[in-house]
């Protein structure tokens, strides 16, 4: 593996696994990995037989956050989140707009930025070695791709701001006790744990996979009684396109898998 590549892009059957590759530099977010992270998953995304992303870092870290030796060379050239025009640069976009689960495989440090770009996963599976803060205040900045906003929802506001006003970190076992990432495993254990879990994630017919995914992630966005509306609007019009045959088919591989998994 070259660390002159950025990014490195595998594929495990249906399931596309992204490396962010520079292990000297933590994974810092250079403007050149950014655009390369923001192409990619784009393209995965317009990918028909892909029906998983993993995200992971290579090295001791997941990521850095922004790369601040060439933000003191150019300045810092964040992007603006969920709000610009669709740049080339814009990660919190490009992430959410992603029609396939990602899964962040959290292998080690994921400080700020690198900290936001774990908050645009999905699922978070983290290596028990994994660390996360935020240190947008010690250095100045105010986070723009979606931390202030995300993480309270995840965890509650008392506990964000402990986070983001003390730039603290976050042991893996305490993120799991929060409500941060699904499940710790060990170092060892990261990348079979994500891929099993993106794997089984695959099986889900491609069309509704993408309809599941997003009716959570839009009712998200929505009071629970219009979020309960919005579920009821896309189940109807999902479900009635399912014929008897179909429905007790499944039905059937639900039961088979569910005696396998309890055997």
């Amino acid at each position: 593996m070259s660390e002159e590549q950025l990014l490195l892009v595998e594929r495990d059957g249906p399931v596309a696994i992204m490396t962010m590759n520079r292990p000297k530099q933590l994974n810092a977010l250079s403007i050149a990995l950014r655009k390369e992270m923001v192409r990619t998953i784009r393209e995965l995304g317009r990918t028909q037989d892909v029906r998983a992303v993993i995200i992971t870092g290579s090295g001791r870290a997941f990521s850095a956050g922004v790369d601040l030796k060439e933000a003191g060379q150019s300045g810092f050239v964040l992007g603006a989140g969920g709000f610009s025009d669709g740049g080339d640069m814009d990660l919190a976009r490009a992430f959410g707009a992603c029609p396939w689960p990602i899964i962040g495989a959290i292998n080690g440090f994921a400080i700020t930025g690198g900290f936001e770009v774990a908050l645009m996963c999905d699922v978070l599976i983290a290596s028990s070695e994994a660390k996360f803060a935020d240190t947008h205040g010690r250095v100045g900045l105010m986070p723009v791709w979606g931390l202030s906003q995300k993480l309270p929802r995840l965890i509650g506001a008392a506990r964000a701001k402990e986070l983001s006003l003390t730039g603290n970190f976050l042991e893996a076992a305490q993120a799991e006790r929060w409500g941060l990432v699904n499940r710790v495993v060990a170092p060892e254990d990261l990348m079979s744990t994500a891929k099993k879990m993106a794997h089984e994630m695959a099986q889900v017919d491609g069309a509704l996979l993408r309809r599941i995914k997003s009716v959570i992630d839009d009712g998200m966005q929505l009071p629970l009684e219009k979020a309960l509306e919005l579920e009821i609007v896309r189940g109807n019009e999902h479900n009635s396109t399912i014929s008897a045959d179909f429905a007790e088919k499944s039905r059937g591989a639900v039961m088979a898998r569910g005696r396998e998994q309890t055997t």
